[in-house]
């Protein structure tokens, strides 16, 4: 089933001419006509059942005794099909702030997640028609695929070879707006974004990840300690010798090694030992 328009005529048209017709009927009536007024009169509550309003940023649904004739989209007053029922939907932009799901990553550990979700109805047929209540349709759907998507990737990835929650957020919520989009086109609803609001490991492995990724963070720096201390010592060795300070054999270089590898890489301050000579 699909969005169609329904026929439709201006109602403030609509309303002169009920306003014409009741004044006819009184002056039939005044005149004894009576079976004239009475026709009238049966015309007159006709076009009062064909009275609707549409609000801006909504659609009027119009069934003809459980037909589905068309939808009305613009706003104003109109007349359309007597004795037909009409039904309110809204077509402004939404959002469904998820519930925090526990859910296991693809690594197995227990992480907490959420996401909000921006949607809006596009088509107001299958919103109706298609599902039976089209909001708590797009409740338990976004819940599904958040749970699908999130247990596909690990929670951080130490490695750095691929996707991770954390690491790629923005590919993630690309990825759940692209799965929600395929579940919730049966309901006539488009996502316009889906983003992640929370996002944290289970209290009850929180503090072992923690410390893992502590230390993970420590032997990445010692790293980058390393290769620094490694350049500046080797600099430091080669200006000595091209500018003729002193002469090194290799008993003294590797000494000097020692003492500049020791000074750069340690966590604290080097305390300089001052050798002003020997005695003999």
């Amino acid at each position: 089933m699909n969005e169609k328009s329904t026929w439709k005529m201006n109602g403030f048209v609509g309303l002169l001419f009920f306003f014409a017709l009741t004044g006819l009927t009184v002056y039939a009536f005044v005149e004894g006509q009576i079976i004239v007024g009475i026709v009238l009169s049966i015309v007159d509550c006709i076009l009062l059942t064909m009275f609707t309003v549409v609000q801006p940023n909504q659609a009027m649904v119009v069934t003809f005794f459980g037909d589905y004739k068309g939808t009305i989209r613009r706003s104003g007053m109109w007349l359309t099909i007597p004795f037909s029922t009409r039904k309110k939907i809204s077509l402004r932009v939404r959002n469904f702030n998820s519930i925090k799901l526990k859910v296991n990553d693809v690594e197995g550990n227990p992480i907490e997640i959420a996401a909000v979700v921006v949607f809006r109805v596009v088509d107001s047929a299958k919103a109706l028609f298609e599902v039976d209540n089209y909001k708590q349709f797009v409740e338990i759907q976004s819940e599904t695929a958040l749970r699908h998507v999130a247990s596909k990737y690990p929670y951080d990835n130490f490695e750095s070879v691929g996707y991770s929650l954390r690491s790629n957020a923005d590919e993630v919520a690309g990825e759940i707006s692209r799965e929600l989009q395929e579940r919730l086109k049966s309901a006539g609803v488009e996502v316009m974004e889906a983003r992640l609001t929370h996002l944290a490991y289970s209290t009850e492995i929180a503090s072992a990840m923690l410390q893992r990724q502590q230390a993970a963070a420590i032997i990445s720096a010692r790293q980058k300690i390393v290769e620094g201390a490694v350049g500046m010592v080797q600099m430091a060795i080669l200006q000595l010798q091209e500018q003729g300070v002193i002469e090194l054999d290799d008993e003294r270089k590797a000494a000097m090694i020692n003492n500049l590898m020791v000074a750069i890489v340690s966590d604290r301050a080097a305390s300089p030992v001052i050798n002003t000579g020997s005695v003999y």
